[in-house]
């Protein structure tokens, strides 16, 4: 890496651009390692019996299996968390916790009205009682049909909180409306302005995957091919930049911040963002997470969006032919864990 952030080949490749190492690269990778590159990442969707997809797979257990909810708020004087078998409010030196098999509904809602919380802690005690205990059920759709679904549903913010874990509230609001071109607290926007601002402000790293597929499929690891290509790919930089190289995982990293850049009351649909990992075709995108109650019962809508996808076909000019390629719910993807 450069003193000034670029990115620079290694000193036998010097002479040599980017671009004719990608024509080198992907000759080596055709002649030696195409069968290998089609099995990461074409193979394994259900075809042949080698897989499965999102729409065929139990994506309810992988949905729940790093759901982990975790709470710590402070409302003007008040704080709120979830500890273990409960929920715990701190004020003015005092602490109370509310047992998830000790308290009633009715005694969380005093409560929540001595201490002036609108009615924030009686729905995360409900909530979390159901997280605690699995109480809860996943319903998976389409992005559209996920916005859909939420537009007269009784959206319940702080158990959205509670799901997230990871890049809650750590990107700066302000740079994410810049990038995207819309308020982050418009999250069905934010969708489509992430995309958008993917495509202006970047670009899926081609000679990177290839210099990765070479590294992994021909010469096994015997050195880092990637590392040339890399580049800074923080929100910043990206706005700073022409055009900046991204893989997978860093679309979904700077999606994650996006979407989780304000608190979810402050959203029009609450968000939690996820990160999903195909293992199987070594592929990363992103999941988003709502919360409703209904009759009594916590539902955690879901939804799936790919901006590599997006990016790519961007990128190849093919969108008229393929897409968008944004919406992700279908048989093209699959998921071996989402991390929330």
């Amino acid at each position: 890496m450069s003193d000034d952030g670029g990115s620079r080949l290694p000193e036998d490749l010097e002479d040599v651009s980017r671009r004719q190492f990608l024509m080198g690269a992907g000759g080596a990778l055709t002649a030696v390692g195409a069968a290998k590159a089609a099995h990461n990442t074409i193979l394994g969707y259900g075809e042949l019996g080698m897989g499965t997809n999102l729409k065929e797979q139990d994506l309810a257990a992988v949905a729940d299996g790093n759901l982990r909810p975790s709470y710590d708020e402070t409302f003007g004087s008040v704080r709120l968390r979830i500890v273990d078998e409960g929920v715990a409010l701190d004020a003015d030196g005092d602490r109370q916790v509310l047992g998830f098999e000790s308290t009633t509904d009715d005694e969380a809602r005093e409560l929540d009205a001595e201490y002036g919380l609108d009615g924030r802690l009686t729905a995360l005690f409900a909530d979390a009682r159901d997280l605690h205990a699995g109480d809860y059920t996943f319903e998976f759709s389409q992005p559209s049909a996920f916005f859909e679904r939420m537009e007269a549903a009784d959206a319940r913010p702080d158990a959205v909180t509670a799901v997230r874990e990871r890049y809650d509230r750590t990107a700066d609001p302000n740079i994410v409306g810049a990038f995207a071109e819309t308020e982050p607290s418009d999250t069905e926007a934010l969708v489509e302005g992430m995309m958008t601002g993917f495509r202006e402000h970047g670009h899926y790293d081609v000679p990177r995957y290839v210099a990765g597929s070479v590294e992994d499929n021909v010469i096994f690891g015997a050195a880092d091919l990637r590392a040339p290509f890399e580049d800074p790919v923080d929100f910043e930089s990206l706005l700073e930049a022409d055009s900046t190289g991204l893989f997978c995982w860093e679309l979904v990293y700077r999606s994650m911040g996006a979407f989780q850049a304000v608190g979810p009351w402050d959203q029009t649909v609450p968000m939690a963002a996820g990160y999903v990992r195909d293992s199987r075709h070594k592929h990363a995108f992103t999941a988003l997470l709502s919360a409703v109650r209904e009759n009594g019962t916590l539902r955690l809508p879901v939804t799936f969006v790919d901006y590599t996808h997006s990016t790519l076909y961007d990128d190849l000019h093919t969108t008229g032919l393929m897409g968008e390629g944004l919406t992700a719910y279908d048989t093209d993807h699959r998921a071996d864990e989402i991390i929330w």
